[in-house]
C-alpha cells in the first residue's frame, strides 16, 4: 500500500532564533522584516510546502503583520501562521485568517497557541477550555455560518466575516501540546496534532492515544512533528558540525534562554528535558535523534543528524508511523533550508495538506 504525501515545512525565526552557534547572538541573525522575509523566500526556491511563522509577544516581530505581508511575495507556498489565543478576539481573528489566506491565494494554515493573555496566568484546564472554544469559534466563521456561541469565555452571536477563505471552509488548524488538557483540546478541536522530537516508541504510544481520544469525540486527526535537522554529505561531517553549533555555548547562559520562554514549565518541555537528559554522552536519544539543541531553547530540543539517506530514512520511518507532516529547521535556518531542500527533499514524496 503506498503512501500518500507527507507536507514538508521549513521554519521562518520570527522569535530572535536563529544562530550560527547556539546561545550567541548575531545582529545579521536577529528577527527582521528582512531577515525572516529571506528564510521564507529561500523555502519557497528550496520547493518546501509550507513555512511555520511562530509567535511570542516576549520577542521578536508579529506574525500576523508579517504574514499579511509575505502572502502576497509567494506563488505556490503555504504558509502556517501561529496565534496566540490568549491574545485575540476570535471574530477578529477569523476575518484576519480570511484576508490573508485570499492574499495567499488560499494557502494558509494556522497553528493554534494555547497562550495566556499577556500579564495574566491561567490554570492549564480553564486555558485549554478557552482554546476549545476559540476553535470552534473560528471554525464556524470561516465556514460561511452564522455563529451564535454561549461559551464559558466568550458570549457572540455574529455573522461571519464578509470576505471568507478561497475555499469557503476554514483553514486546517495545528495544534500542538501533551499535558491531559492539551491532549483533550486537541482531540476536540484541531485538524493536524504536532509532536516535538521524541524515542520512536513515545512518538507510537502519543499517536495511538491520541487517534483513540480523537474517536472518542467521533473525530480523526493528523499527525505532524517539528524538528530541527543537520544534513551532510557523510554522518560525520554533520555530527561534526552539531558539535560546532554547541562550540561556544556557556551552560547557564543556556539555562537562562531556555527559562525566557513562555512554554519553559508546559510539560512537553519537561518531555524535552528527560530526553536530553537520557540521552547517551554525545547527546544521542537513538540512531541520528541528537538532543543537544535542547540545551540552547525551549520547545523542540532535538536535531536529525546524518547524511542525505540517514536523513531521509528518518524521515520516512515517521511516515510509516502515522506521521503526515514535518516542520524543520536548522542554524542557521536559510543556509540550513537550502541544503535540505537540495540533498533530501528531492527525494521524499511530498505535498501540502490538504482536507
Amino acid at each position: 500500500m503506498s503512501k500518500t504525501p507527507c507536507e514538508i515545512s521549513w521554519f521562518s525565526a520570527l522569535c530572535d532564533d536563529d544562530y550560527e552557534f547556539l546561545g550567541v547572538p548575531d545582529a545579521k541573525l536577529k528577527s527582521s522584516w528582512e531577515h525572516c522575509r529571506d528564510i521564507v523566500l529561500a523555502a519557497e526556491t528550496g520547493g518546501f510546502d509550507n513555512i511555520l511563522l511562530p509567535s511570542g509577544y516576549a520577542l521578536g516581530i508579529d506574525t500576523t503583520a508579517f504574514a499579511a505581508a509575505i502572502a502576497p511575495m509567494l506563488r505556490r507556498m503555504a504558509l502556517l501562521m501561529a496565534v496566540r489565543i490568549g491574545e485575540t478576539w476570535p471574530p477578529q481573528l477569523a476575518r484576519q485568517i480570511a484576508t490573508i489566506d485570499r492574499t495567499l491565494g488560499g494557502r494558509l494554515t494556522v497553528n493554534i497557541i494555547s497562550s495566556d493573555m499577556p500579564g495574566e496566568t491561567l490554570a492549564s484546564a480553564p486555558r485549554y477550555a478557552r482554546t476549545v472554544e476559540a476553535m470552534q469559534i473560528l471554525k464556524t466563521l470561516l465556514n460561511g455560518e452564522s455563529l451564535d456561541h454561549q461559551g464559558e469565555f466568550w458570549q457572540l452571536k455574529v455573522d461571519p466575516p464578509r470576505i471568507g477563505t478561497v475555499s469557503g471552509k476554514a483553514p486546517l488548524l495545528y495544534f500542538g501540546g501533551l499535558s491531559p488538557d492539551a491532549r483533550e483540546a486537541a482531540a476536540k478541536g484541531c485538524d493536524v496534532f504536532l509532536m516535538w522530537p521524541d524515542k520512536r516508541e513515545n512518538v507510537a504510544a502519543i499517536i495511538a492515544d491520541m487517534k483513540t481520544r480523537a474517536a472518542n469525540h467521533g473525530r480523526t486527526l493528523r499527525f505532524g512533528y517539528r524538528a530541527h535537522v543537520i544534513v551532510r554529505d557523510t554522518e560525520a561531517e554533520a555530527r561534526t558540525y552539531a558539535d560546532r553549533l554547541l562550540s561556544k555555548l556557556d551552560a547557564e547562559q543556556g539555562a537562562e534562554i531556555r527559562a525566557k520562554s513562555l512554554d519553559s514549565t508546559s510539560v512537553g518541555v519537561a518531555a524535552q528535558a528527560a530526553l536530553r537528559e537520557n540521552a547517551s554522552d554525545d547527546g544521542y536519544a537513538e540512531e541520528n535523534l541528537w538532543t543537544g539543541v535542547g540545551r540552547a531553547r525551549s520547545g523542540a530540543g532535538a536535531a536529525i543528524v546524518g547524511d542525505p539517506d540517514q536523513v531521509r530514512a528518518k524521515l520516512e520511518m515517521y511516515r510509516d508511523m502515522g506521521i503526515d507532516a514535518f516542520i524543520l529547521s536548522g542554524y542557521p535556518h536559510a543556509a540550513e533550508a537550502d541544503l535540505f531542500a537540495r540533498h533530501v527533499l528531492p527525494h521524499i514524496d511530498h505535498a501540502p495538506l490538504t482536507r
